[in-house]
């Protein structure tokens, strides 16, 4: 087909065509609608023509099938599009030489629009082999569904199979578990029977102890209200005995008294008899100066016990010639730690000046020497303070200023450390503990 249109023959009935081949005619149609003039399109689908060809397709694809059915120029315009759209085919079909491997779906709907000589045979052929696609199709699709239920018929005989030998073994293992709950049952019953028979002896006992019980707790009774009068006597005897023991201490407190004022006078009698020159330096100040430790030859007995009553503490500084060597930090660390090192010398330094200013007494304070260059307190009068040297403790210096003291002179130690106090009271000093001095640095 050159210039010229083509007229095809008109049958007096159309076809009845298969739906695949119907499909594609109303694909090509719609497609080739837009090739043609505005003014050559049927009124009717002139609304549509605007479409895209999808959408003629699918909105209006049964109009579009009718109008190529009823109208012969209007089927040929769309042949002569469909044919130069279909290039070698369309030629082919033209000529009566249809290729084998052309798609007889497309060859039919070609020959449809196109009409060429013997076109009813190529639909009708189309048509048997579209049918017998579509059995072969149906054919293979049930071969198909055949194939897998077989496939589950075999798995689901495969699942039952399992399941089966698993219940057989869950039916074997119940059974075991039978024959053992039996087992276990009868063990139990035994039990059960022999627990009944002790339970009866167990009854039986216990009436018997119930009975000793109830005796026995009527004797403890009666020894309870022996006891209670017992200890109402003791006390009796014991608040006598408090008496007797204050009246005791009295009397030894007055001997003792009156043993240091003796001795006091002998000791000023003696002092004017060996024509004895006050002395500018003390014992301590001796200790100071000397690095090593004293040789300890000064052996003295016993001079007090410890106490926390501050009164103790005032008893001993009332003694002539006392005197006090404090533990330094020992006591600043037990009633302020929270300050710093340097508040703590201060407070402590200032309330043995206090002291020292009260009872006229010796004062010795003694710190450990890591921290004697920082923040050395003003020296009150009448109070000395020492730091330890490198290599030694406080505790080693407060033992051999203990030790450097004259035997008799009364030396008041002030720290709570046992290994200090058990120490200088070997050496005849008194040791007190560190809350004795700082309830009597805290009284008004």
């Amino acid at each position: 087909m050159t210039g010229e249109e083509y007229t095809p023959d008109i049958p007096d009935a159309e076809p009845q065509l298969p739906e695949p081949v119907r499909q594609r005619v109303i694909a090509l149609v719609a497609g080739a609608l837009s090739g043609l003039p505005f003014d050559e399109v049927p009124a009717a689908l002139k609304k549509i023509a605007r479409f895209a060809p999808n959408r003629r397709a699918r909105l209006g694809g049964p109009l579009l099938a009718a109008h190529v059915a009823a109208d012969p120029l209007f089927r040929q315009r769309i042949g002569k599009k469909v044919l130069e759209e279909a290039g070698e085919l369309g030629e082919a079909l033209l000529e009566g030489a249809c290729p084998a491997a052309a798609d007889p779906v497309e060859v039919a709907a070609l020959a449809y629009l196109t009409r060429p000589d013997g076109w009813i045979d190529l639909v009708e052929a189309t048509a048997v082999a579209v049918r017998a696609e579509a059995d072969s199709a149906a054919v293979e699709e049930r071969i198909h569904t055949a194939e897998a239920r077989a496939n589950r018929a075999e798995h689901e005989r495969n699942t039952t199979r399992v399941e089966l030998d698993r219940a057989r073994d869950e039916l074997a293992k119940l059974r075991t578990e039978a024959n053992q709950l039996r087992e276990e049952t009868r063990a139990l019953t035994r039990a059960a029977q022999e627990a009944e028979r002790r339970e009866k002896k167990a009854t039986e006992i216990l009436g018997t102890e119930k009975g000793r019980w109830t005796k026995a707790a009527a004797d403890h009774d009666a020894e309870l209200r022996r006891m209670r009068a017992k200890v109402t006597d003791l006390e009796g005897a014991l608040e006598t005995a408090r008496h007797t023991g204050r009246d005791a201490r009295a009397l030894g407190d007055a001997r003792t008294w009156l043993l240091l004022e003796t001795i006091s006078q002998a000791a000023q009698g003696l002092r004017r008899e060996l024509s004895l020159e006050p002395t500018t330096r003390l014992p301590a100040d001796f200790v100071a100066e000397v690095s090593a430790d004293l040789p300890d030859k000064l052996a003295s007995s016993a001079r007090a016990l410890e106490a926390n009553d501050p009164a103790r503490l005032d008893q001993l500084l009332s003694l002539p010639r006392v005197h006090l060597v404090v533990d330094g930090y020992n006591v600043t660390k037990t009633g302020f730690g929270e300050l710093s090192l340097e508040q703590q010398r201060t407070r402590l330094v200032t309330g043995l000046g206090g002291i020292a200013a009260q009872t006229g007494a010796e004062v010795t304070c003694v710190f450990d020497g890591a921290e004697r260059m920082h923040g050395l307190p003003p020296t009150p009068r009448g109070v000395r303070v020492l730091f330890s040297k490198k290599g030694e403790t406080a505790d080693e210096l407060i033992r051999r200023l203990v030790r450097a003291e004259p035997s008799g002179r009364p030396v008041v130690v002030i720290s709570t450390d046992r290994e200090v106090a058990d120490g200088v009271r070997r050496h005849g000093a008194y040791p007190l503990s560190s809350e004795t001095l700082l309830r009597r640095l805290n009284r008004k």
